[in-house]
């Protein structure tokens, strides 16, 4: 049954795909009226003539991405950069941020949901730095560590803080007490009852603000390498729209989607793996 309900949904998603570029195909092809013909384009490279620019049909769009994909690693300076080089260099970023915020949040969290006076402590502090955008934090960084990509990093560390803190703090105060208590009657130490009973537990919850948290940061990379340039799938985006190649633009925004799909299955396939059973 659950077999039959995944193909009737993949086949209903393939029609829908497929429909859907259809009405794009026609919608965005250009009308032939408004064509250039091979005796406008002296006018056009001369600025004697304008065309009107366009959303490129998803014709145009497939065989960009198949020319950019064919190629994904070259390099022929600063600003031509292939597809593969700029999302490496972004995974770098939101990897090493997000690593170094598991580092700090997990353990914290930990503190956080075993000890009612720590999170009483900690608690007004969290929920004045959590609803700060990160990339108001940009500047700032900009401007105390003057560089860059280390500056990225901070700001996909700072966002992706606070969802497995939060997450973890939940969890680890959600573990029953029975189970504790079972512990401490076979007089298991604080730190293996930490790793036996309650992180088994509380790793479901862990799990789900990890996942949150690379979602997150996946988003303000974007935005992050926008403002500060240099290389990324960000910087690619808005140096393709200064450049006016939508078909580019359009490809690039897709890859995003794609790569944030594939890193937000990999979390959800752990999940699914350390599920706790009671």
């Amino acid at each position: 049954m659950k077999a039959s309900v995944s193909l009737r949904a993949a086949i209903l998603s393939a029609v829908l795909l497929v429909l859907l570029l259809a009405i794009w195909e026609v919608l965005c092809r250009v009308p032939a009226s408004v064509a250039v013909s091979a005796d406008d384009e002296y006018a056009l490279l001369m600025g004697e003539a304008e065309q009107e620019a366009r959303v490129p049909p998803p014709s145009v769009v497939l065989a960009h991405a198949y020319a950019e994909l064919s190629q994904p690693f070259y390099d022929n300076g600063p600003n031509d950069k292939g597809i593969g080089i700029q999302l490496a260099h972004s995974l770098y970023r939101v990897l090493t941020g997000y690593l170094l915020a598991a580092l700090v949040a997990i353990p914290v969290g930990f503190v956080i949901g075993m000890s009612p006076l720590m999170y009483r402590a900690l608690n007004p502090f969290i929920q004045i730095l959590r609803p700060i955008s990160p990339l108001a934090w940009m500047p700032l960084a900009l401007f105390v560590i003057k560089d860059s990509q280390t500056s990225a990093i901070f700001v996909i560390f700072i966002c992706s803080v606070w969802p497995m803190l939060l997450n973890t703090a939940f969890g680890v105060a959600g573990v029953r007490r029975d189970w504790i208590n079972v512990a401490r009657t076979h007089e298991l130490s604080p730190l293996r009852t930490a790793f036996s009973v309650i992180l088994p537990a509380a790793m479901p919850t862990i799990l789900t603000g990890m996942r949150i948290s690379v979602g997150i940061a996946w988003l303000v990379i974007v935005a992050a390498e926008m403002l500060v340039g240099g290389t990324g799938i960000g910087y690619y985006v808005w140096n393709e729209w200064n450049n006016l190649n939508l078909a580019s633009v359009i490809f690039s925004i897709l890859m995003i989607g794609v790569v944030g799909m594939l890193l937000d299955l990999l979390l959800g396939s752990v999940a699914r793996l350390v599920s706790y059973q009671e």
